[in-house]
């Protein structure tokens, strides 16, 4: 089929509109590039369709199996993302698709959410540890005194003091290496779990593909 400027018009519309979406997901340049590869796929599948009983009724069909400009942005960018998190493993890359993913399903939200917490809950460690030298007496065990309230609660206190808890700091600077050691263990337990979690999710997913079927 052979599209007129009526038909021109309204591809050219369906594309600004994919791009104007692709750019909130990714950079730029991958949006361009993305639309140049969804824009060839779309044409070749234009040229083969049969035109009758008119080019518009062809053409909406075809628009509407490819889908919405806004979801076929969402699924190339989850999948995209998705795909250079588990290759290259990168950290940034790894967030961005937990990010992407969480906001494509429940599933996707709730793994997002155990993540975010496995990273904090690391990080905070980290921080401990790193703190601790700075801050000898506001960083470490603290007991709590109260003989109905036994137990430890690792805590940061600027300042503070023990509270109101009647609590005192128990550790000295063997704390570094343990907040340290658990820090970073957390860490890298959640960056391997959620990278095992996104290759799971890119095998039960089907790929995201551009073309579309002929019409039977």
């Amino acid at each position: 089929m052979k599209l007129s400027e009526v038909g021109e018009s309204r591809v050219n519309g369906y594309l600004f509109v994919l791009e104007r979406s692709l750019v909130s997901f990714l950079p730029r340049d991958t949006a361009r590039d993305a639309v140049r590869e969804i824009d060839s796929h779309l044409r070749d599948r234009i040229a083969v369709v049969d035109a009758a009983p008119d080019e518009r009724t062809a053409l909406e069909k075809i628009l509407s199996d490819l889908g919405p400009p806004r979801r076929v942005a969402q699924a190339y960018s989850v999948e995209r993302s998705v795909d250079e998190a588990v290759m290259t493993g990168k950290t940034f890359a790894i967030v961005s698709a937990v990010w992407h993913v969480a906001m494509s399903g429940v599933t996707g939200f709730l793994m997002g959410f155990l993540a975010f917490c496995g990273y904090m809950i690391g990080a905070a460690f980290v921080i401990l540890g790193i703190m601790k030298p700075f801050f000898p007496d506001q960083i470490g065990f603290w007991v709590n005194d109260d003989s109905a309230l036994k137990g430890f609660d690792l805590s940061w206190r600027m300042g503070l003091g023990p509270g109101v808890r009647h609590e005192h700091l128990v550790g000295g600077y063997w704390v570094v290496p343990i907040c340290l050691g658990v820090g970073f263990g957390i860490l890298y337990l959640t960056h391997r779990g959620v990278r095992a979690f996104l290759r799971w999710w890119r095998r039960r997913r089907a790929p995201f593909s551009v073309s579309v079927r002929p019409a039977l």
